[in-house]
């Protein structure tokens, strides 16, 4: 399975704000896009959407920023990849209504890929954003100094 560029910018925002959970100023936007070179005004897009799913606190304006709504640790990879992904229709026969293939009901693939995906979103369920990240993570570059 591959994730979309939205979840993965998305896991990247909640990290960095992880990294960075205690620091003043909070993380920016703009500071974020430019660590990772991703365009400022997609990253908005996946800011507003990871603050109204409740997992990103911001304040606009001169001393403003993203945080955390609460602590890396309470936060579930797999609750975020769920949030954030728009399709687990991995094949065609998962979704009955689009589906076309003449074996549906007969084949078991679609029990295999299903199987394979509850236990990928199981895994994931097993990994918070503080297992994601090092304490020692501004040592490879991504500070705000930069």
């Amino acid at each position: 399975m591959k994730l979309t560029h939205w979840t993965d910018y998305s896991l990247r925002v909640l990290m960095y704000c992880a990294m960075h959970a205690g620091r003043r100023p909070c993380p920016t936007i703009a500071e974020v896009a430019r660590v990772h070179g991703i365009s400022r005004s997609h990253l908005t897009k996946v800011v507003m959407t990871l603050a109204h799913a409740g997992w990103l606190e911001t304040t606009r304006g001169r001393g403003g920023g993203m945080r955390l709504t609460k602590p890396a640790a309470q936060i579930s990879v797999g609750q975020i990849v769920r949030q954030t992904e728009t399709d687990f229709h991995l094949v065609e026969c998962f979704n009955a209504a689009t589906s076309r293939c003449r074996m549906d009901g007969y084949c078991q693939l679609k029990h295999l890929i299903g199987r394979a995906l509850d236990n990928y979103l199981a895994v994931l369920d097993g990994v918070t954003l503080a297992d994601l990240i090092d304490d020692q993570a501004d040592g490879i570059g991504i500070s705000a100094a930069r």
